[in-house]
């Protein structure tokens, strides 16, 4: 048995478009949200627990990697797989992703997902300021795609254009003075 999910919770409905791409692998889980206590930098994350052998079935990695399907009737996109030890993975639940399916720590949850190779492109604002300012520019060519994106899915996920500029201005200024993101929002919480 998984720890966090009842074994008799977890099935795998497997469905293969190409049957040489294990990456077109679509696969069914019927989880726990649960939520991370104190724990580094994933602290009070809520999660799906996606169990190694599952895991395995959308993707070889053994890092980060996205999908895309569904939590309840809930579409996801893009939405990365973080790898937590042995092999297992956690399918992160945000804030948006728990309003949307009125959900909270301890609320069973069905989940269909795929690998998801689609590009997930910087957003145009975002790197139209970026050219003006090249330190910041310089720092952000340096960091990982990974860390590309973080950015890159916090500013598009601003709900209005003041949120948006502000997240915006706050990266530039993070970025030009050599941070990336985790280090970023650290900081604006205050926590060293």
């Amino acid at each position: 048995m998984v720890p966090g999910l009842a074994g008799e919770n977890i099935y795998i409905g497997m469905v293969v478009a190409d049957p040489f791409s294990e990456r077109m692998a679509v696969i069914e889980i019927n989880g726990i949200l649960e939520r991370f206590g104190k724990m580094g930098e994933k602290s009070g994350w809520t999660y799906v627990l996606i169990p190694a052998e599952i895991a395995r079935s959308l993707s070889k990695a053994r890092n980060t990697f996205r999908v895309k399907g569904h939590i309840d009737q809930h579409e996801i996109r893009q939405v990365a797989l973080v790898p937590v030890g042995d092999g297992d993975f956690i399918l992160p639940v945000n804030g948006g992703m728990r309003k949307a399916i009125k959900k909270s720590a301890g609320a069973p949850v069905r989940l269909r997902i795929q690998h998801d190779d689609s590009e997930l492109l910087p957003d145009r604002d975002f790197m139209e300021c970026l050219a003006e300012e090249p330190l910041a520019m310089t720092h952000y060519q340096k960091l990982t795609q990974g860390h590309k994106n973080y950015f890159t899915k916090w500013i598009g996920s601003a709900r209005t254009a003041p949120t948006k500029a502000s997240r915006i201005a706050m990266a530039l200024d993070a970025l030009s003075r050599g941070l990336g993101f985790a280090e970023m929002l650290r900081e604006k919480k205050g926590i060293q």
